[in-house]
């Protein structure tokens, strides 16, 4: 490889969230969405030449971050996108935000599949609207599911205004077929409700699965929806906080703006705009050469899982470096079990009730880290397992 994710690097003393101040030397965190392998040289290199420039002031608003966003969804998923379809923002999550203001009313109602990255609960709340739940449901294997008759019923609703996808799923590891995307597109267009499809993990797709941008199946799915995309989780630059919205209906799109202007968030800033650029012109072979290594990563935990600890369980994963352990065969409370796992494993993960109710009996696994971290950390579990008796 040309890129060596096997390097140790410490973090501790870069201020990372993920590191401090909660964790002690001895837990290992495995718990906060980004990465702890060194960002592509392209990206530093960059960074570096700009940084050597004395003056950081306001930047123009350059052409090339949108025809980057284009270039990648060409590139890397097959889809046509327009320039002009990207929208400039700092991360994903304002735009779900900049949805409900500009489509929706206070008290209307926005569908979400828990369990469910938790800022989809907090933000629908925190912005006078109406959590409507359509809780994925596992099939014998632990795969995750989607209840399209639920849904349906949740998307009728004459209040229900948005639907939020998360696509690649987080947690629950779904990268969603053509079959479904074109289930819940067509659903949604019978009851007038646009989607908002978060795909900021669309790069992070295992062998023998594929991710599928929403807007890219049907002219008429494009038309009723805002795509989302961001490459912090891929290229581990989430501390730019750099995202971008496709929105090919020109309508949608000017409704949004009217938002972005309203809530003067319409500034970008130097070094996030210059990352986003370079990861989605550059960086291919770095994304590539990351996938390869997190299915060695994936693999390792899954048949460790299998073989050495087989109260925890854990579905085939399709996509994201966020596994999710099915921890009910521990027979432990939610509390009990985010002790188990800080103080008797050593281990920071997420808690998955934060998740929704769906997610109580489960922890999320970041394993986005060199294997000789995954190989401890799986060595801890194991013996913190075998202590219950």
């Amino acid at each position: 490889m040309r890129y060596n994710f096997d390097e140790i690097i410490d973090r501790r003393a870069s201020e990372c969230k993920k590191y401090e101040p909660a964790y002690p030397k001895d837990v290992i965190p495995m718990w906060i969405a980004d990465t702890d392998f060194a960002v592509p040289k392209e990206i530093t290199d960059a960074i570096k030449k700009r940084a050597e420039h004395p003056c950081y002031g306001y930047p123009v608003e350059s052409f090339e971050f949108e025809k980057a966003a284009a270039r990648w969804e060409k590139v890397r998923f097959g889809w046509n996108v327009e320039p002009e379809w990207v929208k400039y923002s700092n991360g994903v999550l304002p735009f779900l935000m900049y949805g409900i203001r500009a489509f929706a009313y206070p008290g209307d109602k926005v569908v979400i599949q828990p369990p469910v990255y938790p800022p989809f609960h907090a933000i629908t709340k925190n912005n006078g609207c109406q959590l409507l739940t359509n809780p994925l449901i596992q099939n014998e294997k632990g795969k995750y599911q989607i209840d399209f008759e639920d849904l349906e019923n949740k998307l009728k609703d004459p209040r229900t205004k948005l639907f939020f996808m998360s696509n690649p799923h987080n947690p629950t590891m779904r990268a969603f077929t053509r079959e479904e995307l074109i289930k819940i597109g067509e659903l949604c267009l019978k009851y007038n409700v646009i989607v908002v499809s978060d795909e900021i993990h669309c790069d992070l797709t295992y062998k023998r699965y594929k991710h599928i941008p929403f807007a890219s199946i049907s002219e008429e799915f494009a038309q009723n929806c805002m795509v989302l995309i961001n490459p912090s989780k891929t290229f581990n630059i989430a501390g730019f906080r750099t995202g971008a919205a496709i929105i090919p209906n020109k309508k949608l799109r000017d409704n949004i703006q009217i938002i972005i202007e309203n809530n003067k968030n319409y500034g970008r800033t130097i070094f996030g705009m210059l990352s986003f650029i370079t990861a989605y012109t550059e960086c291919d072979d770095y994304a590539d050469e990351l996938m390869e290594y997190l299915e060695i990563n994936k693999d390792y935990v899954v048949n460790f899982i299998q073989e050495k600890i087989p109260r925890i369980k854990l579905a085939e994963p399709e996509a994201t470096y966020l596994l999710w352990l099915d921890c009910r065969g521990l027979n432990m409370s939610q509390e009990e079990l985010k002790k188990f796992f800080f103080e008797k494993a050593k281990l920071g993960l997420n808690d998955g009730s934060t998740f929704g109710v769906e997610g109580t009996g489960f922890m999320r696994m970041n394993i986005a880290c060199p294997k000789s971290t995954v190989i401890e950390a799986m060595n801890q579990l194991e013996r913190a397992v075998k202590e219950l008796g």
